[in-house]
């Protein structure tokens, strides 16, 4: 898998962490009720995960705004 860098400010790493939930839920709990809906539970678990790693980066910065800039990203700004 490819890796790419972007960076985020926290409140924006926030409200992508949120969207990325809802849509989740709605994935997984109203899109299989959709006639021709076809599952992809892979799909879904690798999206918990990443809803998952955006949360605990956002709660680890602002816990510790300092330990962002440490990690070599700008002031109040996490890279993902």
């Amino acid at each position: 898998m490819k890796r790419i860098h972007v960076t985020f400010s926290i409140e924006e790493l926030s409200l992508l962490a949120s969207l990325a939930s809802d849509q989740l839920f709605r994935r997984e709990f109203i899109d299989p009720r959709m006639p021709g809906y076809k599952a992809n539970p892979s799909e879904v678990q690798m999206g918990k995960a990443l809803v998952n790693r955006l949360r605990s980066t956002v709660d680890d910065a602002t816990k510790h705004p300092n330990s962002a800039a440490m990690n070599g990203s700008a002031k109040g700004q996490e890279s993902l």
